[in-house]
């Protein structure tokens, strides 16, 4: 995330981290112009989402029982364009009004997980979530690729047909840009972040080993 706030010159990341709880780093700063907003003067965004999504060439009972359908690539991509561009995505978002956006999805595929990249230079609220759903559906055959021309027709959704958000825990924003703006890293604040994403990385794989265990106990 990015924050704005006045700040004396002292004030490097690695001197306001000593102030912040351990798991909250800062790590990089940008001396801003006066009235400056951290989301409303952004004019490039990009979240990246790791979805679980195993191939339909390796899917077996355990994806499939896990609540985690198998998905076909090329239906998955070809809903990613579809969603791709100037739609009014109303009905992909609680918003009521501003609700034109000009989307750009990616998928690529590593192993289990789509590492699905959206671009865009202004969010809806939970539009990146909804927009995940949405191609995950049709990439798992869920719903129709003509699904999405329905999504953006002026008419709302009705209450059965809505797309909920994705789960927002493999959701990440990877990318803010704002014009005439550098951010230079504080090299010693970067690395007490790193570490706590090491430990935080550490942690989950020992839950999933535990969660693994436990389920290969259950007969």
């Amino acid at each position: 995330q990015t924050i704005a706030l006045e700040a004396p010159d002292w004030l490097a990341p690695r001197a306001l981290n000593a102030e912040l709880p351990a798991d909250v780093r800062a790590w990089a700063a940008a001396n801003a112009p006066a009235g400056f907003h951290a989301t409303h003067h952004a004019n490039r965004r990009k979240y990246t989402y790791h979805l679980y999504a195993p191939p339909t060439a390796d899917a077996d009972s355990n994806s499939s029982s896990a609540g985690a359908p198998a998905v076909d690539d090329e239906r998955f991509r070809a809903a990613c364009e579809a969603l791709s561009g100037a739609h009014d995505v109303h009905n992909l978002t609680p918003d009521d009004h501003n609700t034109e956006r000009s989307p750009s999805l990616e998928a690529v595929r590593d192993g289990e997980y789509l590492l699905v990249t959206v671009s865009a230079d202004g969010f809806a609220r939970e539009l990146v979530r909804r927009l995940i759903s949405l191609a995950r559906d049709v990439g798992a055959g869920d719903a129709p690729l003509k699904k999405i021309d329905r999504v953006f027709r002026p008419e709302p959704l009705p209450g059965h047909e809505g797309i909920a958000p994705a789960p927002p825990e493999p959701l990440v924003l990877t990318d803010v840009r704002y014009p005439d703006l550098e951010f230079e890293i504080d090299d010693a604040a970067a690395e007490s972040a790193r570490a706590v994403f090491e430990r935080r990385r550490i942690d989950r794989q020992t839950g999933a080993r535990v969660a693994g265990d436990v389920a290969d106990g259950v007969r």
